[in-house]
């Protein structure tokens, strides 16, 4: 995010807010996890891939026996995503899409030729999909955002770890999309995270929250 706690400005082009070695980084954790999660608003503004890009860390993957990918996940609730996204195209890994349960119908004929669509309540429950793909054996879930989903998972309580990144300028736009919304956090002033670690990488910092007791420093 932004000095100023913003995920993107409110151009229509994204703003790239970390560098390349972050990046890099941020390729290393996708490697060492099952899934990776965003919701339905950034897959249509941002159009992601969700790939591992290091075809050594793919190579180790399967080398462990794991796909080269991990799973893409995505929860929405009117599910309005275009199958063409390359969510959906790129990448020869599971495509899971939870979403409300009155639009599975419609969310099957949509999406599924190139998903798997699953009822994930009404409104779309997350304690239902995350225990759906523990299920499916997913063990380390990775969301990646966008505000709303960090804001779902951070308010259910469903996070063990917060990385932070900062990027060393400011948007100062209040119709860009910020980190989170409101909501009723389980870490105020009377129930402070524990920050479990702090990196310089180049111009950007990287903060590590430990927010349960899950939370593993080797990880």
């Amino acid at each position: 995010m932004s000095i100023d706690g913003y995920l993107d400005d409110a151009a229509q082009e994204r703003l790239l807010l970390s560098n390349d070695a972050d990046f890099d980084r941020v390729d290393e954790v996708r490697a060492g996890c099952d899934a990776i999660l965003v919701g339905a608003t950034t897959i249509r503004q941002d159009d992601p891939r969700l790939l591992v890009r290091s075809a050594e860390r793919q190579a180790a993957r399967a080398a462990r026996g794991e796909p080269p990918h991990p799973v893409k996940v995505t929860v929405t609730g009117s599910c309005d995503i275009e199958p063409t996204a390359r969510f959906f195209t790129l990448g020869d890994v599971d495509k899971l899409v939870y979403c409300a349960s009155a639009t599975c119908p419609d969310a099957r004929k949509r999406l599924g030729e190139v998903a798997t669509v699953i009822d994930g309540g009404d409104p779309v429950d997350l304690h239902l999909v995350t225990a759906d793909l523990a299920a499916r054996g997913v063990r380390r879930l990775m969301v990646e955002g966008g505000g709303t989903m960090h804001t779902q998972f951070l308010t259910a309580g469903l996070v063990d770890e917060l990385q932070l990144v900062v990027a060393p300028f400011f948007v100062g736009d209040s119709r860009a999309p910020r980190f989170v919304g409101d909501g009723e956090f389980p870490w105020g002033p009377g129930h402070r995270a524990r920050l479990a670690g702090v990196r310089q990488i180049g111009d950007v910092v990287l903060l590590r929250y430990a927010l349960s007791d899950r939370f593993s420093e080797d990880r």
